[in-house]
């Protein structure tokens, strides 16, 4: 196992990129610490699997380093890099038969044949594969083909990392959280690095205990998934994750305090007098129903369950809250007050860095 460093790395699958839209990747520095899991998430397109496939070597890229620990691994090929990747959709020998398309890996390296099996055995048991190991993959379900690409993925016990590309793409629903809560069970269990790659913010944030969020090729923010909800660095990450997305509102500013819909508002953070697109981010969990505030009208109510989502008109604008089972929804006008502990001012989508604002 090896920390990985990611140092400067850039790449264009063009020839001779010549602006920022041409990189796939625009600069990425990153550090994972050994035996973390982690995962990328963010929109397709946004650079994760390039991102993976350059850590993994089937991609090298145009620029920068990638160390394994010490070694600087960037010009080694994938069989050298001791690692294990598992792709989005499953990849096995359909004639072979569940037990010998695990123990491949294994076999393949030499590994003595009481080890393969007992190394085999425990894999199926994870998988929950035992009553098919004497069946041909040829047989099974797509799920079940990509469980078996999950089992291969982790039965060595040598490698550096284990990378996941978007495995539960065809893996049925209900057997997604089980699968989900069995990596996430491993993981503790053997402490190997791990970095899995989604869009799925509900994968991301059930598996990992730090999430790297990408948007068009690059690293927005690196946080545990309570840091990514409660305090967004950008208002991508505020809008990607939750649901619904945090509130993003264009203001203006007066003496450093936000102004919103004509009136003053609490924040966490001051302005700095930085020019560009200036807005308050604010979660609909941390906006509430109150007798006084700004003065809003209901648009549309939807029932998600244990809680209501309110879209009203605030100003011209959009804002959306949370209300719980048996809260009186008044019909049209009504009154919002947002928790200021959690209300934020973001110039051109960055968090302002400044005291409390008021």
């Amino acid at each position: 196992m090896a920390k990985i460093t990611l140092d400067g790395i850039r790449h264009s699958y063009m020839e001779t990129p010549r602006d920022d839209a041409d990189w796939a990747l625009k600069q990425v520095d990153v550090t994972w610490d050994d035996g973390g899991a982690y995962a990328l998430l963010g929109p397709s397109g946004c650079g994760k699997t390039t991102l993976l496939n350059i850590i993994s070597g089937l991609l090298h890229p145009k620029q920068g380093r990638i160390l394994f620990g010490d070694d600087d691994v960037t010009g080694l090929a994938p069989d050298q890099r001791h690692l294990a990747q598992v792709f989005q959709f499953p990849v096995v020998y359909d004639t072979m038969t569940v037990y010998d398309n695990l123990a491949f890996p294994l076999r393949n390296r030499g590994v003595d044949a009481a080890t393969v099996d007992k190394r085999v055995r425990e894999v199926a048991d994870f998988i929950d594969m035992t009553e098919r190991l004497n069946t041909r993959a040829k047989g099974l379900t797509a799920d079940g083909k990509q469980k078996i690409s999950l089992g291969r993925g982790l039965v060595r016990e040598d490698v550096n990392v284990i990378m996941f590309d978007e495995p539960l793409t065809v893996i049925d629903p209900h057997l997604k959280w089980q699968l989900r809560s069995k990596l996430k069970e491993l993981h503790q269990r053997v402490r190997r690095t791990m970095i899995y790659v989604t869009h799925d913010q509900t994968e991301a944030l059930t598996f990992a205990d730090k999430v790297v969020v990408m948007n068009l090729g690059e690293i927005v923010q690196i946080g545990t998934p309570v840091d990514l909800f409660e305090r967004p660095q950008h208002t991508f990450v505020g809008h990607f994750i939750g649901s619904p997305g945090m509130n993003v509102l264009a203001c203006a500013i007066d003496n450093g305090s936000a102004v919103f819909a004509g009136q003053k508002v609490d924040t966490a953070n001051k302005a700095d007098g930085r020019a560009g697109a200036i807005e308050i981010g604010v979660r609909p969990e941390f906006v509430r129903l109150a007798p006084q505030g700004l003065p809003a009208t209901v648009v549309k109510v939807a029932d998600a369950g244990r809680h209501r989502i309110v879209e009203t008109r605030c100003g011209d604008q959009i804002v959306r809250l949370l209300v719980g089972e048996g809260e009186e929804i008044p019909s049209d006008s009504v009154h919002l007050d947002f928790d200021p502990a959690s209300t934020r001012i973001y110039a051109d989508g960055w968090l302002v860095e400044g005291g409390a604002g008021r």
